[in-house]
């Protein structure tokens, strides 16, 4: 079996640092870059494994830049910088599967994480000779036995072990709860995990629901109650869709991080906010603190430890594994057992999945429903998502050619949630030009309402 690959772009003293670990040397087929080409360019053909960069000076044209160019898929990058704070390369960790380490570099661990990159590729390579027959692999709640997934295991197992707060970002159903479970079940806290949707809590009542009231606190309360942050104690809470919590509720909420307590409404009494938190959004939250509409130092108290969840389409070797398995707890349910086609499989994993495991799971429920004994592909119904403005596909007459390409932007960035890498993939332009429209539709106020914000890098 081929050794897999490294890609270096790195100062001498530290190439000579690594290639000096006798264990990586063996490993690895080493590629090293050239100061002829600009290294990402290099990097994208390289088809490497692992990338390890050293980088410097990381601005939006370099973030711009590399998320024009086609990776292989399965290529795990590890970081290092100077240790300067810089927002673009956090936009790349968010998009990217990463190892990052900060001045003054531990070896020991940069070896160790090479070395467990190794075996994962090693595992790699060996899956796609066995039978599909194999079952999924599962962590905690979280199933999946592709690349990215198995990263994600060793990231949660590592962090679950610490009192870190963690920031889970995903697109909607990427299972962003699951892994805030899997995270709890394999902490050491004894308490239970509280959820609660940011996005469900009324401005009224939001701060009963978090901190809990007193009784006669105000007109209905008539008893205590007890809030999220009290129900958890010893144990973890969960705050999804963090992104849609009111500015007001996100400076008591801040307030209580800070100082480890909380006072229900209503009370003159202050109580430990023994919890660990656990945050998840599917929106940017870096391009809402620039909109002002979430605060700077509430995401950095929130941000400490952040899991980027992948999505289905960048996990194409579970597509048929998960199908499978979801299959299969319906036949045990049900006392049954179908099977898909050959041309289901194949429909399943051409699909692109934007609803992700969520979306998967739905199709095979229904197609399990509506066939006999095997699955078939007109059993699925397999539409894309149209666009919330069904009369916004159509040219009304008399349009500028420029009118039309600013409501095809439009409609690209609705369809996309604002993620503007898959923007301009779609539109086939590079993604600078894309911010290039977008700046001048904004400046030129161009845009619609609806369509005045950032999205994602």
């Amino acid at each position: 079996m081929p050794h897999p690959s490294i890609f270096t772009y790195l100062p001498e003293h530290l190439e000579h640092e690594i290639l000096s670990l006798s264990e990586t040397a063996e490993a690895f087929r080493f590629i090293e870059s050239s100061a002829q080409d600009c290294w990402m360019k290099q990097l994208a053909k390289s088809g490497c494994n692992i990338a390890i960069i050293y980088i410097s000076q990381f601005k939006q044209d370099e973030l711009d830049t590399f998320n024009s160019l086609s990776f292989n898929k399965t290529t795990m990058f590890i970081l290092l910088d100077d240790g300067e704070p810089n927002e673009y390369l956090d936009r790349l960790k968010l998009t990217y599967h990463c190892y990052h380490f900060r001045p003054p570099i531990d070896y020991d661990m940069l070896r160790e994480a090479i070395l467990e990159l190794s075996t994962s590729f090693s595992l790699y390579s060996k899956k796609h000779k066995v039978s599909a027959r194999l079952g999924i692999n599962q962590f905690g709640l979280l199933l999946g036995s592709s690349n990215v997934m198995k990263t994600m295991y060793r990231t949660i197992r590592k962090v679950a072990a610490t009192e870190s707060s963690v920031l889970i970002d995903g697109e909607s159903g990427t299972g962003k709860e699951l892994v805030a479970n899997t995270i709890h079940l394999a902490s050491g806290r004894t308490g239970p995990m509280v959820s609660i949707n940011c996005a469900a809590l009324s401005s009224e009542l939001v701060e009963s629901e978090l901190f809990g009231h007193a009784k006669g606190a105000f007109t209905g309360a008539v008893k205590y109650h007890e809030g999220v942050f009290e129900q958890a104690r010893e144990g973890t809470l969960f705050l999804d869709e963090i992104g849609e919590m009111p500015l007001t509720t996100q400076a008591k909420l801040l307030r209580v991080l800070e100082s480890g307590e909380f006072r229900p409404v209503g009370s003159s009494t202050s109580k430990s906010a023994d919890v660990r938190i656990i945050t998840a959004t599917n929106r940017c939250l870096l391009s809402a603190i620039k909109e002002k509409l979430f605060r700077e130092d509430l995401y950095f108290r929130l941000a400490h430890f952040p899991i980027s969840v992948p999505p289905l389409r960048q996990r194409e070797d579970d597509i048929l594994d998960l199908a499978k398995y979801f299959l299969a707890y319906r036949n045990a349910k049900n006392a049954t057992n179908k099977i898909l086609s050959v041309a289901a499989q194949t429909v399943l994993q051409n699909y692109e999945w934007p609803g992700n495991v969520r979306q998967l799971r739905h199709a095979i429920e229904r197609a399990f429903i509506l066939s006999d004994i095997v699955i078939k592909p007109e059993h699925f119904k397999l539409e894309q998502p149209k666009f919330d403005d069904e009369e916004s596909n159509s040219v009304p007459e008399l349009m500028t050619l420029g009118h039309i390409e600013r409501l095809a932007i439009e409609q690209s960035m609705r369809y996309h949630n604002g993620n503007k890498l898959e923007v301009a993939k779609q539109l086939g332009i590079s993604v600078k030009t894309l911010y290039n429209k977008l700046e001048k539709y904004q400046s030129t106020n161009e845009l619609t309402d609806d369509n005045r914000f950032a999205g994602k890098a």
